[in-house]
Parts: C-alpha cells; sequence; structure tokens
C-alpha cells in the first residue's frame, strides 16, 4: 500500500448575520483547498450537536485534487482559531496558529450545553472492555490490530485529539481484539467524512454479527448482500437525496446467505455535510433490542434486531466504495463496554454506583454533552429515593501528575453535583464531594482499557 503522507489542515472560525463559519484549508504541496461550512454549534437544540470538532478534515499528500474555492470569505468575518478538545487520554490538542495569523483576531465559538441533549437517553455499558484510539500505530499505517481486504491508514487531523483511522476504497475493516460481545453491551465511536461528499458514494456500514471464523469470512460484509448472515447492518451517509440531510438503513440477516428479515432507510437531520460531518455514534445492545444514535439523535430504535439465541462476535466497518476521489470516511475513539447499569439496585441496595459514562473536557472539570443520559439516570433514582444523601467521588487514570490529578478529581467532582442541582433540581444539601485522583484504581493503569475504567465518578450512599 502507498504510503500516504499526512499534513496540516488549518482551521477558522468567522460570523456573518449571526451564523457561525468554519472555514478549512487543506495544505498540499504546491495545492490548496478551502471550504466553508456552518458551524455546528448553531443547529438547532432538538437536533445533534458539536462534539468539540472544530476541523473535519486532514490533508493528505496528494489524495485530494486541486479545486476551485468553493465560497466567499464573508466581508468583516472574524476567525475562531480556538479549537475544542476531546477527552479520553490526557493531552489537549490546539488549533495551527497559522490560522490566526492569517485572519487576525480569534473569536471564540459557541459550544454545545448540556441541556440540548435534554433527549440523549443512552447510558453506557458498565465496564469499558476494549478501546481503540491508534495510539499504538505510526501515522500512516494501518493499524496493527485491524485487518481488512482493502487499504487504510492512521492519520491525525489538526483541531481534534488524538488520531483516526481514514478508511480507503472499498472494503470491510475490523479489529481482531473484539471477538466476543454479550447481550447487554454498547458500542461508542467517532465518525467523520470530508467536507464535500458526493450522495453516490457508498453508506459507512457498521456491522455487527455472528461469524464462525472472521479472519476468512469478514469480506462477506462488504456493500453486497452476498455471503451475509447472523447480523445486523447500519449504515450512515452524509448526504441523502435531497442533499439537506443525512442519510440511515439498517439491514438485519437471518441464517441464510443473503436472508434479509427487515431493512429500512430514513433521512435524518444528525449527520451531513458541510455542517454536521463529524459526530459521535452510539449503539446500545440490550439482548433484542437495538438502539442506535447520532450525537444526541435517536436515528433506530428496533426491539427485534439481534437474536438472543446467536453468539454475536464480530465488529467490523464497510465501506462500498467512493463516487469521487476526495470522499473519505475517518473513525477514532472505538469504545466497548459490557453489561447493564443497574443504578437503583447499585446505589440504593448495594450502596454504591461507578460510572465512566460522565466524560469530560481534557484536563478540565467541563462534563462533555453526551454524559446527559447517564446524569439523568443518576437523578431519577435521588429523586424517586428523596432522603437518600450521597458523596460524590472523582478518580482519575495514572497519566500526568499525582498533585493535579487529584485537584482535577475534585474539581469534576464539584462539577458533577453543580450539573445534578442545576439542570435536575437535586438539592446541593444531599451531595457531599471528594476526589481521589489516581489514588484508587480500580483496574491497572497498564492499558487503555484499565485507564477507561480508572476515569470514573463514583456515588457513595451515605
Amino acid at each position: 500500500m502507498e504510503r500516504l503522507y499526512v499534513i496540516l489542515v488549518s482551521a477558522v472560525i468567522t460570523f456573518c448575520s449571526g451564523t457561525a463559519f468554519a472555514q478549512i484549508r487543506i495544505n498540499e504541496p504546491g495545492r490548496v483547498v478551502e471550504r466553508q461550512a456552518e458551524n455546528r454549534a448553531n443547529r438547532k437544540i432538538d437536533q445533534a450537536v458539536d462534539k468539540g470538532f472544530d476541523s473535519v478534515e486532514e490533508g493528505i499528500g496528494n489524495l485530494f485534487k486541486k479545486k476551485d474555492k468553493k465560497a466567499k470569505e464573508t466581508e468583516g468575518a472574524k476567525p475562531d482559531a480556538n479549537a475544542d478538545t476531546k477527552s479520553g487520554s490526557e493531552a489537549s490538542s490546539d488549533v495551527s496558529n497559522e490560522a490566526t495569523a492569517e485572519s487576525g483576531t480569534p473569536a471564540k465559538a459557541a459550544k454545545p450545553s448540556l441541556k440540548s441533549y435534554s433527549k440523549f437517553d443512552f447510558i453506557p455499558g458498565e465496564k469499558v472492555v476494549a478501546v481503540e484510539d491508534f495510539a499504538q500505530d505510526a501515522v500512516g499505517d494501518f493499524p496493527a490490530k485491524w485487518n481488512t481486504n482493502s487499504s487504510g491508514e492512521v492519520v491525525t487531523i489538526e483541531g481534534t485529539e488524538g488520531k483516526w483511522l481514514m478508511l480507503g476504497p472499498e472494503g470491510v475493516f475490523y479489529p481482531e481484539f473484539v471477538n466476543k460481545l454479550p447481550e447487554n453491551f454498547t458500542l461508542e465511536f467517532n465518525l467523520a467524512t470530508t467536507s464535500e461528499f458526493s450522495f453516490y458514494s457508498g453508506y459507512l456500514r457498521t456491522i455487527i454479527a455472528e461469524v464462525a471464523t472472521p479472519a476468512k469470512e469478514f469480506a462477506n460484509w462488504k456493500g453486497f448482500d452476498g455471503g451475509k448472515k447472523n447480523g445486523i447492518e447500519l449504515g450512515l451517509h452524509p448526504k441523502d437525496a435531497g442533499g439537506s440531510q443525512g442519510l440511515a438503513m439498517f439491514n438485519v440477516f437471518g441464517e441464510e446467505d443473503a436472508s434479509s428479515i427487515m431493512k429500512n432507510e430514513k433521512s435524518f437531520p444528525a449527520f451531513h455535510v458541510p455542517e454536521h460531518n463529524v459526530v459521535k455514534v452510539s449503539v446500545w445492545r440490550q439482548k433484542g433490542r437495538m438502539r442506535l444514535y447520532v450525537d444526541d439523535y435517536k436515528v433506530w430504535d428496533l426491539p427485534r434486531a439481534f437474536n438472543p439465541e446467536k453468539n454475536y462476535n464480530f465488529i467490523a466497518f464497510s465501506n462500498q466504495g467512493y463516487h469521487e476521489e476526495a470522499n473519505r470516511y475517518f473513525i477514532s475513539n472505538l469504545r466497548i463496554a459490557v453489561g447493564a447499569p443497574d443504578t437503583r439496585s447499585k446505589l440504593i441496595t448495594e450502596g454504591k454506583f461507578s460510572t465512566t459514562g460522565i466524560l469530560f473536557d481534557v484536563n478540565s472539570a467541563n462534563i462533555k454533552p453526551e454524559s446527559y443520559g447517564v446524569l439523568k439516570d443518576i437523578a431519577n433514582v435521588l429523586t424517586e429515593n428523596g432522603t437518600v444523601k450521597v458523596k460524590i467521588i472523582g478518580h482519575t487514570d495514572s497519566d500526568g501528575d499525582d498533585g493535579s490529578n487529584l485537584a482535577l478529581s475534585k474539581k469534576r467532582s464539584e462539577a458533577v453535583k453543580e450539573a445534578l442541582s442545576r439542570d435536575f433540581a437535586v438539592d446541593k444539601g444531599r451531595l457531599e464531594t471528594d476526589g481521589k485522583g489516581e489514588s484508587e484504581p480500580a483496574t491497572p493503569n497498564t492499558t487503555s482499557e484499565g485507564k477507561a475504567n480508572n476515569r470514573r465518578v463514583e456515588f457513595v450512599k451515605l
């Protein structure tokens, strides 16, 4: 596979007529691509919100052909050179200063609020069992723990934290380390596309299936039905036929090859170019039921998507091919957690509830809006048990300085207390706070999964 070289993207946020725009420049040797896209932070409150990405594309060697400038810069617009950061590892990423130097004084873009996720009821699994952030892989390589019948490579995207897997032409991409999925689990990952994306390019398909020998049979889950069986396929595309929304599909397969039991397709607002082309995808399995969310938008809720008699052991991503050379899908921050959290039982009966589902901005006590479902669940338990008091205890992994981690854990527990009081009307007098930093790990800090399980918030009944 020819090695592509990753170079930097400069993202500039401009404001005009009350609407924020993100101008993305992809620099190649002798080539410049400039685009203009509406800032995702201005979407309606009942639609999906920005995940903190201000930059959505990476300049990739000679992949992109030279294009004319697609839109004129707005006269008198003010750029934003402040990129939000991502949670996960405790390291931050900033937008290149080049954007500020070329365009003037930066202006701060609006961030999504916790309240904007008020319809989001997703609750991640109790224990994190798999994390893939591509930290172990070199930029330009295909990830060592994955397999494919196509091509792809690890890249970085300016303005985002961490690394992404850029999916190459038509093929199947699967993490070989996922080989067992229980009847209750959650799958989360970040998905991005280039800002311009053809309607005629294929879906990004997420596959969950029972496969006897994945190393030999994974290619059955390519674009066409062929040998697909005993699984479900969830498709997302950033442009429907009208061009103003995204497109979603599902296809459930039975025991015979290409035996589609049920399928459907619909347009939806949470994923489309160029406004919302960087999103968080969440899949929730509860025995037979499957729920799919894109950001806070519930796309599908299927009560009979999974066959309880099947042993699902395979997750993959499938790309049916790109109609235009510049089109690309990117995925990152894959996270699989197992178990069905029973907040009420654990907190009221057992006296302690611990969750990794309350997420924060990197090195910060700012709660990320996708934490809403977990906070709402805890608030409901406290509301139903009006005399119960709890202590909120923050924990971190071992990355970074001990003292800084301790201070951060205390600030995060205070932030959770404030959110429960402000957004869910829980009396502050019932809530105490503390932080333990890295001093009480739940699991060894030797793996990505272990660190993810240690970045947690505990609720202890008093």
